[in-house]
């Protein structure tokens, strides 16, 4: 088909449509042809007919059908037939009335246009079928709004391979012995059988013991043992953790600290005094006075009142 338009007018021209084929008597007059399909090769057509038959066409020769089949009732004008992904079966489905048999999908062999094979899919008519070519599976649509997959577990691809789970396994009944519990109140205490507890009582007692509470085992304290790290010093991150976590503030006088360092920095200066050793004064600092004079040297408002 060719088109043509001109923008300034707004009109569009096309050229008439001719069929390169044409044959009237595919189908009973009046009927509907439901579906028509190609084949992958491009060379056969086949057409769902609403006169209840399925035809099979050679392009190349198109003055008459390949084969026909009939007996296929179909009740839907939108009745479809398909190729399988290798060219070589044909599938369509069949229409039944509302509770006279089941609905079916009927394969047919291209070659031969045998039936050769048909699956009943549910009490209702088939009205939709599609065989996909990459999944390798037939999805069916129903007269009673059933949608239904079939696919080959080898064959087929994804699709609905994927929403497909497992077959539970069977659980296997565990054989238990029971012994019935008989009370003897009379019966010396040698004899006697121990009291059953309450389930209750008996959970209780099981949470105290370690081993069936399966309780964590406590930290180690101190260096590890018997495979185990110990708290602290057994890795690098805990004993990070370790030198983080101590108090190493200095309470001592900041002056007396520092002047802890002044001999060894006078006898062996490395950073700051050889820069100024011909320009920096001697150091002078100020006497170190007791507690009792700096009370004494202290402002009268500093003072404490008695």
């Amino acid at each position: 088909m060719k088109e043509e338009s001109v923008m300034g007018s707004g009109t569009c021209e096309f050229e008439q449509v001719h069929p390169k084929f044409h044959y009237k008597q595919a189908h009973d007059p009046g009927t509907d042809t439901s579906c028509v399909t190609f084949s992958y090769d491009g060379n056969v057509l086949a057409s769902r007919g609403g006169d209840d038959s399925l035809k099979l066409w050679d392009i190349r020769q198109f003055n008459k059908p390949l084969f026909s089949a009939s007996s296929l009732p179909t009740m839907f004008p939108m009745t479809d037939c398909c190729f399988s992904p290798d060219d070589k079966l044909i599938v369509t489905g069949t229409s039944v009335q509302r509770g006279c048999g089941s609905g079916k999908l009927v394969f047919f062999e291209r070659r031969t246009f045998q039936r050769v094979y048909e699956i009943d899919i549910t009490d209702a008519s088939v009205v939709r079928c599609l065989w996909h070519p990459k999944l390798n599976q037939i999805m069916v649509g129903t007269g009673n709004g059933l949608a239904k997959v079939y696919y080959d577990p080898n064959k087929s691809q994804r699709g609905a391979k994927l929403c497909v789970v497992k077959t539970q396994r069977k659980a296997k009944q565990a054989e238990t012995l029971t012994q019935d519990y008989i009370i003897t109140p009379h019966a010396l205490p040698m004899f006697r059988e121990p009291r059953q507890r309450s389930t209750r009582k008996q959970l209780e007692k099981d949470r105290l013991d370690p081993l069936k509470s399966h309780k964590p085992e406590p930290p180690v304290a101190g260096p590890g043992r018997g495979g185990r790290v110990g708290t602290h010093g057994g890795t690098l991150s805990s004993y990070i953790v370790k030198n983080i976590a101590l108090d190493k503030t200095d309470d001592s006088n900041p002056r007396e600290a520092i002047l802890r360092h002044a001999k060894a920095a006078e006898d062996n200066p490395y950073w700051v005094s050889p820069a100024y050793s011909k320009t920096q004064p001697k150091t002078m600092f100020a006497p170190v006075e007791s507690d009792d004079e700096e009370a004494k040297n202290e402002p009268e408002w500093k003072k404490r009142k008695i």
